[in-house]
């Protein structure tokens, strides 16, 4: 799973290619979302980005989604996003997870992200997971886990 190379933008925007294995060594706060530019995932990603000065004190912050890496330009420069965002756009980071998951809307099944967070360790290991995630709050419990707060 961590050796999953994805293409991503780095915390300056510029395209480059990733894999958990990269920060072998740091903390990562890892988050899976469903899609860039919708409301809730909006709101997520600008409460990590107001966040992130608590947030990096513990580790490296990653957003990941099946959109593509234009999408996530158009993202990360309309909402100002400071951190890692990758284009997961053949579910293999999101399988491995197991967040990539049967939904059902309006009656109608499909295949979608269920919007998690993952806290991993130095050594690779997750330490934390948040499953289901509901936004409002979201990053709060992460901080308050993170800083024992």
């Amino acid at each position: 799973m961590f050796d999953i190379k994805l293409s991503g933008l780095d915390i300056e925007g510029n395209e480059k290619e990733f894999s958990l294995n990269d920060f072998k060594g740091q903390k990562i706060i890892l988050y899976f979302y469903p899609k860039d530019n919708t409301s809730g995932c909006t709101q997520e990603a600008c409460d990590f980005r107001d966040n992130l000065n608590r947030l990096i004190k513990y580790g490296v912050l990653i957003g990941v989604s099946p959109d593509s890496i234009k999408s996530h330009k158009s993202f990360k420069e309309k909402q100002s996003l400071n951190f890692i965002l990758l284009s997961d756009s053949e579910h293999r980071l999101a399988e491995s997870f197991g967040v990539w998951v049967e939904k059902s809307m309006y009656g109608r099944k499909y295949m979608g992200i269920d919007r998690s967070t993952f806290i991993i360790n130095e050594e690779g290991e997750i330490e934390k997971e948040w499953r289901k995630v509901k936004v409002k709050g979201h990053v709060d419990e992460v901080i308050k886990y993170i800083t024992g707060e």
